[in-house]
């Protein structure tokens, strides 16, 4: 069942995202900041007690309603499974990244710098000044993607509704940790710090999973390739690496384009966002012989 629920969120989230707005992360941002301005001056340990107890506050809800779902018998009953799908539908995000780089594309073709620099800035996370970065976008698209959609999709496969849920708190505590920083960083240096920390933990697998998804997707000898040489020269903490690992393996895997003269920079970003769909169509594929085997519910 949860295949199932996966697969309408998945539907619901590309038919009725670009008309809402109720899962983008300004929800949260108020009670992000007033833990995060008491986390202020505290040390390594009271950040990381604090940052646990901020991520963990807002998976009650979801938590409790889980447990008394499950407690009356109808796991995966009717009820059951529109919870999930409505949990999934807005862990997807907290935009739909298909629409954004289509936004993107369009407003560079359009020679919208000051769209292009909104876009980017919401990507990144931080001020881009450079708006025809094609081979950076690419990257971050990826990155992106092991955020709102296999991040989501790993946890929920796992630990069900609270697991998409508790993963797309981390990251929408990390993102708002950045949004911060950009202003002030001295302000949430060590709590930056140290929520990076938890969410990397949270994206590991996710985003070698990811990989995995990108090389059976794309260009299988040069993902490897590439993944094989990242990980002889990378000395980043196993955590920090999620990043720079799915950009190198992502833009490797990507099919090479037939063109007759120079690539279009707008054929870039979506070429990975035709990726990232077919690594998103190998997943469910392996979550669905899986659930025929018994190995989820």
């Amino acid at each position: 069942m949860k295949l199932i629920a996966l697969i309408l969120g998945l539907v619901l989230q590309r038919l009725v995202a670009r008309a809402l707005h109720l899962r983008e992360r300004q929800w949260f941002d108020s009670y992000f900041d007033i833990g995060l301005i008491r986390l202020r001056g505290a040390n390594v340990l009271l950040v990381y007690l604090g940052s646990i107890v901020l991520l963990l506050v807002p998976v009650i809800p979801v938590f409790w309603a889980n447990g008394m779902l499950i407690s009356a018998g109808i796991l995966w009953d009717l009820p059951y499974l529109l919870f999930a799908v409505l949990v999934v539908f807005f862990c997807l995000g907290p935009k739909d990244l298909s629409s954004e780089v289509d936004e993107y594309c369009v407003t560079l073709a359009g020679s919208d710098d000051a769209g292009v620099e909104r876009i980017l800035t919401e990507f990144f996370g931080v001020e881009r000044s450079k708006v025809h970065e094609i081979g950076a976008v690419e990257e971050v698209i990826f990155v992106q993607a092991t955020n709102r959609y296999f991040g989501v999709v790993f946890w929920f496969v796992v630990l069900g509704p609270v697991g998409a849920w508790l993963f797309r708190i981390s990251d929408l505590l990390r993102r708002r940790v950045v949004s911060i920083a950009r202003g002030d960083p001295e302000s949430v240096r060590l709590t930056l710090s140290v929520v990076n920390v938890i969410h990397g933990v949270l994206s590991w697998i996710p985003a070698r999973l990811a990989i995995i998804g990108y090389a059976l997707s794309g260009n299988f000898d040069d993902a490897f390739n590439c993944w094989r040489s990242y990980q002889s020269k990378s000395d980043l903490p196993f955590h920090r690496g999620n990043d720079e690992v799915v950009a190198c393996v992502g833009k490797a895997a990507m099919p090479d384009p037939i063109v007759d003269g120079p690539e279009e920079p707008i054929a870039a970003p979506h070429r990975a966002m035709q990726l990232i769909n077919r690594a998103l169509f190998v997943w469910i594929a392996v979550i669905a012989a899986m659930t025929l085997y018994g190995w989820t519910v």
